[in-house]
C-alpha cells in the first residue's frame, strides 16, 4: 500500500542523514520512478525534504524537523517499547512494530541488553482473542455499532453496543461501551463474546466516562475463609492470593486466610484442588462443600473426596 510505503520512507529519513532513491527502491521493491513520486507526495504534504546530487548526495530531511530522541531518557524509551511490544502480542498485524521502528533503529524482534520489561498480553486464547480484538477495534475506529452473543451470570443473548474502549484488567480483556438494551454503559468480557459483527449503522459518539478500573470491593458480601493446603499446590494458590496470606503450619501444610466474592465460587475453587485442601472456616461453607461433593458423587465415577476433605468441623 502506498500509505505504508510513505510512512516507511519518512521513518527512514527521520533516522538517517540521507538516503538515495535506488536504496529506497530496493528496500520497498518498487521502481526508482515510484520512489520519486512518493518523495513529491511527501513534499506536497508539507514534509521539508531536499535532494543533493553527486557523491554523498541523496534525499534528506531538513535539520530541525526530526524529533530529538535524546529528549527521551533510556527509561522512557524502554517503557514506550515495552508497551508497544505488548500491544503487538495481541495485534493481528505488525502495526505497532512499525511504530517501534520509528523510535529505534534496527530490527524490533531483537531484545537488547537495555530492555528490562517484556509483556505478553495474548493469553492462552490468542488464536480466538486476536480476531475478536481486531473486529472490536474496527468498530471503534469507524464508530459503528457492534453486535455479539454474550453470556453472563444473569443473562444470555444478543447485545448491541456503541464500543468506545478495549480494556485490559487483571488477566482479561473487556469492551467498554454503551448498551442499547440497557441504555447505559457496560463492561463486557471478550472471552464471553461470540459471533461478533460490525454493523453498517454508525453512531454519534457520546461523552464517555472512564470505566471504573479499581479492584472490585466485595465489602460485606465477601466470604472470609481459612483453608489448609498441601505444600505442592502452593504455585496455584499464588495465582490468586499473595504470599503474605499464606503461612506454613506445624505439620508442613500451608494455611491460607483470604476472601472470595461468593460461596459458590469459593466452593468451585476449593473442589478444583481435590484432596489437597481442607476448609477450616467458615462452618456453613464447610457444610455446603460437603453437600456438594455428596450430590455429585453419584454423577461422577470414582469421585470420593468426601473423607479426603475432612469436612467435619474441628472441635465438633
Amino acid at each position: 500500500m502506498k500509505i505504508d510505503r510513505l510512512i516507511g520512507i519518512l521513518t527512514i529519513l527521520l533516522q538517517k542523514d540521507r538516503v538515495t532513491a535506488p536504496e529506497l527502491a530496493e528496500k520497498f521493491e518498487v521502481s526508482k520512478r515510484t520512489i520519486n513520486r512518493d518523495i513529491d507526495t511527501l513534499t506536497q504534504a508539507g514534509v521539508p525534504l531536499y535532494t543533493t546530487r553527486g557523491t554523498g548526495g541523496g534525499i534528506a530531511i531538513v535539520n530541525g524537523y526530526r524529533m530529538d530522541r535524546t529528549l527521551l531518557t533510556s527509561k522512557d524509551m524502554n517503557s514506550i517499547l515495552a508497551g508497544l511490544r505488548s500491544l503487538d502480542s495481541v495485534s493481528g498485524s505488525h502495526y505497532y512494530e512499525v511504530l517501534m521502528e520509528k523510535l529505534q533503529a534496527g530490527a524490533t524482534e531483537v531484545v537488547t541488553g537495555r530492555d528490562y520489561m517484556l509483556i505478553d498480553l495474548s493469553s492462552w486464547y490468542h488464536a480466538h482473542l486476536t480476531p475478536k480484538l481486531t473486529t472490536i477495534q474496527e468498530a471503534i475506529e469507524q464508530a459503528r455499532l457492534l453486535s455479539f452473543a454474550y453470556v453472563s451470570k444473569s443473562h444470555e443473548g444478543i447485545r448491541t453496543v456503541e464500543p468506545y474502549f478495549v480494556v485490559f484488567r487483571w488477566s482479561s480483556w473487556y469492551v467498554w461501551g454503551w448498551s442499547l438494551q440497557d441504555d447505559d454503559f457496560r463492561l463486557y468480557k471478550v472471552n464471553r463474546m461470540s459471533a461478533l459483527h460490525v454493523n453498517s449503522t454508525q453512531f454519534v459518539p457520546r461523552a464517555v466516562p472512564m470505566p471504573d478500573m479499581k479492584p472490585v470491593d466485595h465489602g460485606l458480601d465477601a466470604i472470609h475463609f481459612t483453608a489448609v493446603f498441601d505444600s505442592g499446590v502452593k504455585w496455584r494458590i499464588l495465582d490468586e492470593f499473595s504470599a503474605e496470606q499464606l503461612l506454613p503450619d506445624a505439620n508442613g501444610m500451608l494455611r491460607l486466610t483470604g476472601e472470595y466474592s461468593d460461596s459458590q465460587s469459593l466452593i468451585q475453587w476449593l473442589l478444583s484442588f481435590g484432596d489437597h485442601v481442607e476448609l477450616v472456616q467458615p462452618v456453613e461453607i464447610r457444610k455446603l462443600l460437603k453437600a456438594t461433593v455428596k450430590k455429585n458423587e453419584s454423577k461422577i465415577p470414582r469421585l470420593n473426596y468426601v473423607d479426603s476433605f475432612n469436612l467435619t468441623v474441628r472441635g465438633d
